[in-house]
């Protein structure tokens, strides 16, 4: 895991010898199937993938205060450990959009769940003339399905 400030320099030099960025976010609570694709797609679009994570309070500002499941340390620590992941980094914004002004990717990329010109920061990455785009999801894995799935199945009896 990288801070802000230390993976901004390492960004700009990788740019530098010719390396495209690639930038995606999320909450990455339970990490699963659906999310090891996704990020392998967005690594595929470039060279290096810079996967930002919400911070515990941030998630909780968008899921709701039973959520995360899992907190922020064992979150960022799968996202980086993933093959595909060259750089992660915690943030604790409801947005990505400082770190996307900061580390100024070539590609801005998100699941296909969002239309291209409602991604967050997408505007950012246009104005200094960088890609938005998306990726198809594994359909019927996420989160929310998991954590639906878990429950149901292990409800008690007669409850």
């Amino acid at each position: 895991m990288k801070t802000l400030g230390a993976l901004t320099k390492i960004v700009s030099r990788l740019k530098k010898t010719g390396k495209t960025i690639v930038f995606t976010n999320g909450c990455f609570d339970l990490l699963h199937y659906g999310h090891a694709q996704y990020l392998e797609k967005a690594k595929a679009r470039g060279d290096i993938l810079v996967v930002a994570v919400n911070s515990d309070g941030s998630v909780k500002k968008i899921k709701g205060d039973k959520r995360p499941i899992s907190p922020a340390k064992q979150r960022i620590g799968l996202i980086a450990a993933l093959e595909s992941v060259d750089y992660a980094l915690l943030f604790d914004e409801a947005s990505p959009r400082q770190a996307i002004k900061a580390l100024k990717p070539d590609l801005l990329v998100k699941g296909a769940d969002w239309k291209e010109n409602e991604i967050i920061g997408g505007d950012i990455v246009a104005a200094y003339g960088g890609k938005v785009s998306t990726v198809k999801l594994v359909k019927d894995c996420s989160t929310t399905n998991l954590i639906k799935k878990i429950a149901e199945r292990y409800q008690p009896e007669g409850g």
